[in-house]
């Protein structure tokens, strides 16, 4: 039962997701700010169908640790949930997004519109320095910057594998960095049609300050994220009867 309901909520997700494109195409010529209200409304939408159709719904702790202006939000990832979901969860963000995927026809035409970052990964000191700039530009517009510190997806309990990357976007922005923490890898697991009924917990970590030392923001912000995921495992385990 519980795969049938996800099979169904995955089917339900591509068609509204079709729809909202097709049916929001003419937000491509009109204000930033609308087509950022319609990607909200999509975001809350399948999480809507995600809470009904399958039973698995969410929670965001630590809303009040949020700066009040623009600053560096670095996520655990470890499912597809986060790319949406997260969305609706800060005023207007950016997500920094491979290359690749503006290149998708709708899809990369509104991540442009949204003003998400590309990130050309292995092309040379060149598309790093156009994607610095690209978020510079995001946050002298006061937006928030979504990244994934470990570039990818990390299956719940694996070891950690955090990126330098995010040292030199730290420092070249000079804005307070945000750890957050999840569990949604435990629900929505990686390479699976699997959803499994519960309730998500993404944890919002207290900010670290623009200028600390490169080595001590590093440990600072893998520390503070794997110790709360971590403990956020722990929790939807003992919910679940496992633990």
């Amino acid at each position: 039962m519980i795969m049938l309901r996800s099979i169904l909520f995955a089917l339900l997700f591509y068609v509204t997701t079709a729809l909202f494109v097709v049916l929001g195409s003419p937000l491509l010529f009109a204000p930033r700010s609308w087509a950022m209200a319609a990607l909200k409304v999509h975001a809350r939408t399948e999480l809507w169908l995600l809470k009904h159709v399958v039973g698995l719904d969410y929670e965001v702790r630590g809303l009040d640790k949020l700066p009040n202006g623009p600053c560096l939000i670095a996520c655990k990832h470890q499912s597809a949930w986060e790319t949406f979901a997260l969305i609706p969860m800060f005023r207007d963000p950016a997500l920094l997004m491979k290359r690749e995927l503006f290149w998708i026809p709708f899809h990369g035409w509104f991540s442009y519109k949204f003003g998400m970052i590309p990130v050309d990964r292995d092309k040379g000191p060149t598309a790093l320095r156009r994607m610095l700039r690209a978020a510079k530009e995001r946050i002298e517009a006061g937006r928030e910057i979504i990244l994934f510190p470990e570039g990818t997806r990390r299956a719940p309990g694996a070891p950690p594998a955090y990126k330098t990357g995010i040292v030199l976007i730290y420092s070249a922005l000079g804005v307070p960095c945000v750890p957050v923490a999840l569990n949604s890898g435990f629900f929505w697991p990686r390479r699976s049609w699997l959803r499994k009924p519960g309730k998500i917990v993404v944890e919002i970590l207290e900010p670290l300050p623009p200028g600390l030392p490169k080595a001590e923001f590093m440990n600072r912000l893998e520390d503070d994220i794997e110790t709360a995921s971590a403990r956020l495992l722990a929790e939807a385990k003992t919910v679940d009867g496992i633990g």
